[in-house]
């Protein structure tokens, strides 16, 4: 068990949450309903994890703003986004301002305790079709960052992203599990980037304009 703050102005919505992390033996769920209360809880009941909606009062940026709040106050702050918000450049600033992960509202039940889960532990969250679509936009930017990668290896920084296994990756990529690995290790070498969380938040920079 650990502790998990909602926030949330939909009443309904803070219910549902509530009910589901409950039944994953998650027990230690409190709650806010805009974006003041929510900093106020976060500083308050210190949570080991936040669950934020970007649609909030009490701050002109929203969510976007409790999160950089959260995170100005506590830099290793474990957030997650669930939203209805769907458009790939909004969830890039979610993780620009310091998101852990995001979840769309009408993914399946059981994948808020799942991806609860995987930020608190350390990881990094995202629903698998945004993050193929976060990692192929701006793929047509003359020099973007992308712009060295090729159609293989942004479809592997999608797959990565949705936390699949190396195993799977060579599934679905048909290639082997040593190639795969290679694959990864490129990637890496040629963005920089020292872990899974690194590629993801890599992902989302190159869709920047002008990356």
């Amino acid at each position: 068990m650990y502790r998990v703050l909602l926030v949330d102005d939909h009443p309904v919505v803070i219910t549902a949450c509530r009910w589901l992390l409950n039944a994953a033996g998650i027990g230690a769920v409190s709650e806010a309903h805009d974006a003041d209360s929510g900093y106020e809880a976060y500083v308050r009941d210190r949570p080991d994890a936040a669950v934020v909606d970007l649609r909030l009062h009490g701050d002109e940026r929203g969510g976007i703003g409790l999160i950089e709040r959260m995170r100005s106050h506590d830099p290793r702050a474990r957030i997650l986004v669930f939203s209805m918000l769907a458009d790939p450049r909004i969830v890039r600033s979610a993780i620009d301002a310091g998101a852990s992960g995001y979840l769309l509202k009408d993914a399946p039940p059981h994948e808020l305790p799942r991806a609860l889960e995987q930020i608190r532990s350390g990881g990094t969250y995202l629903d698998p079709d945004l993050a193929k679509r976060i990692a192929l936009l701006g793929t047509e930017a003359d020099g973007g960052a992308t712009a060295q990668l090729t159609p293989r290896e942004r479809q592997a920084i999608a797959l990565l992203a949705q936390a699949k296994s190396y195993q799977a990756i060579a599934d679905q990529l048909g290639i082997s599990y040593k190639t795969v690995i290679n694959l990864t290790y490129r990637l890496r070498q040629k963005l920089g980037a020292r872990s899974l969380p690194d590629l993801v938040r890599l992902a989302v920079e190159m869709s920047r304009p002008g990356a």
